[in-house]
């Protein structure tokens, strides 16, 4: 197609010289020239729609910041695009809402797969295969996450598997949903299963780099854990996800060392 025969990418607007092989990906925009401050001599490079890029470097290597936007379908064209660049590591970092209950707010939470309840990577697997994150970057963020991390609630990690949705409101509002006792029992057999949290692009990002033969983890912040509140337990509310991008960038420190 004459659309995508370019060297620039289409919804990206970046071409593959300006972007690193390793990618942070937040959700949030407006989180990209934060994590950027991490690097050394970040550049914007392009913003267009909910793609926002910058590029820096961690020790003479580039790296990339590039938002993805909310749900699967636009962190897809994302994932894709870079990947046309040549990017072969990436780490989401994100939020989520706790499930399992010894996940607390502020806790951070090391995505190893997710259930794919998006649509779009549907369009990428067959219903019966896994989402699952790359070992290597898991290894790598977990190995990151324990040197910040201690025992106290609210500054723990875990690592284990999350839920991806397409529907916010149809996890925190339910009961206002047409299939509202679907959502309901499925959310419970999740909570049973042991799942660690919900969010919105995992399933997507690890279908997208499974199909294309790069890797991906990610690392999302539990802002707070509904099923804590709903049992009368303690829990803390964070807004802050200054330790998971603390925990990508070193993450991605050694990945890079490790393949000099």
């Amino acid at each position: 197609m004459a659309l995508l025969d370019e060297k620039l990418q289409y919804h990206l607007q970046v071409t593959a010289e300006q972007v690193g092989k390793y990618v942070i990906m937040p959700g949030d925009p407006g989180r990209v020239a934060k994590i950027a401050e991490r690097l050394d001599n970040p550049k914007h490079i392009a913003t267009n729609r909910e793609y926002v890029t910058y590029t820096g470097s961690l020790n003479g290597v580039p790296v990339s910041v590039t938002s993805t936007g909310i749900g699967g379908p636009s962190a897809a064209i994302a994932i894709e695009e870079l990947i046309r660049c040549g990017c072969h590591t990436f780490i989401r970092v994100g939020t989520s809402g706790g499930m399992n209950r010894k996940v607390t707010g502020g806790d951070l939470v090391i995505a190893s797969a997710a259930i794919r309840g998006d649509g779009t990577s549907a369009e990428y697997l067959t219903p019966d295969y896994p989402a699952v994150a790359d070992f290597d970057v898991v290894t790598a963020i977990s190995t990151a996450a324990k040197k910040l991390s201690t025992t106290e609630e609210g500054n723990t990690y875990h690592v284990g598997v999350v839920q991806s949705k397409d529907s916010f409101y149809g996890e925190i509002e339910p009961e206002n949903m047409p299939i509202a006792p679907h959502l309901v029992n499925r959310w419970n057999a999740y909570v049973k299963s042991g799942c660690l949290a919900s969010e919105m692009e995992a399933a997507t990002l690890f279908a997208v780099t499974l199909v294309r033969g790069v890797r991906a983890g990610a690392v999302l912040t539990a802002l707070w854990n509904v099923e804590r509140s709903k049992a009368g337990m303690p829990d803390k509310v964070c807004k802050s996800s200054a330790r998971a991008i603390e925990c990508a960038v070193e993450a991605i420190r050694q990945l890079k060392d490790s393949e000099k």
